[in-house]
């Protein structure tokens, strides 16, 4: 069952099932070797996640769709390809746009001192009008001055290009927690619902780190693909 579950949650994220239309029962049951019951459990936690729905007479169809981007340019670290959700397909939806004082646990992590100021940006993506993430922004000066009044109109990358402020490296540590539920609120999920959590920094050019954020994303709706290659000749000569 959770392996019928994970092989079907697979492919409706991935909308690989023709105009989202479900195999049925029996299909299911003979192609994995499994039970009626089994099967009904499958799909009937998928049902529980928000991703298909279930209509007498109808079939099981996908009601989910999630996109998908490379974790290059999930980092802003590479061009986005034209159908790229970070090709400026987002709108943001700003909560807080103010100068604070840089807390203390924010000063160590960028290796500023604590109390001076920066600027805090906390924002929903959107995407067709559904919330992705919520993202919550430190960002120091002198690239603070410059992104405080340049209009937000898609996503982070494109407001530090339109602000003019490049950047040389960016970092993730990638996680996972539940959503709380101001954040269940923001998303439009269930308080509990799991969320990807992703803290982040980003460096100049020189390597100053000048950026942390911290992002909540929705795991149903947003994925990250990351591939590697791996190169024998560079293993001999490790």
């Amino acid at each position: 069952m959770r392996r019928l579950r994970d092989l079907l949650r697979s492919a409706v994220q991935g909308d690989r099932f023709t105009g989202g239309q479900l195999p049925g029962e029996t299909e299911l049951m003979a192609e994995h070797g499994l039970s009626r019951a089994a099967v009904r459990e499958a799909l009937a936690l998928l049902r529980a996640e928000g991703l298909i729905e279930r209509t007498q007479g109808v079939g099981t169809h996908a009601v989910a769709h999630s996109v998908s981007t490379r974790i290059t340019e999930a980092h802003g670290t590479s061009s986005p390809s034209p159908t790229s959700l970070l090709n400026r397909r987002t709108r943001p939806r700003v909560l807080d746009r103010s100068v604070v004082a840089l807390s203390a646990v924010a000063a160590e992590r960028l290796g500023a001192p604590a109390g001076i100021p920066c600027l805090r940006l906390e924002y929903v993506a959107l995407h067709e009008e559904e919330p992705l993430w919520l993202a919550t922004n430190y960002a120091l000066f002198p690239e603070a001055e410059k992104l405080r009044d340049c209009p937000f109109v898609t996503d982070w990358y494109a407001l530090l290009a339109d602000a003019g402020v490049e950047f040389g490296a960016s970092e993730f540590v990638i996680g996972a927690e539940t959503a709380d539920p101001h954040t269940a609120a923001v998303l439009g999920v269930p308080a509990g619902a799991p969320v990807l959590a992703i803290e982040q920094t980003i460096a100049d050019v020189s390597g100053r780190l000048f950026d942390l954020a911290f992002v909540q994303t929705r795991a149903d709706r947003f994925r990250i693909v990351s591939r590697g290659t791996r190169n024998p000749m560079l293993e001999e000569l490790a």
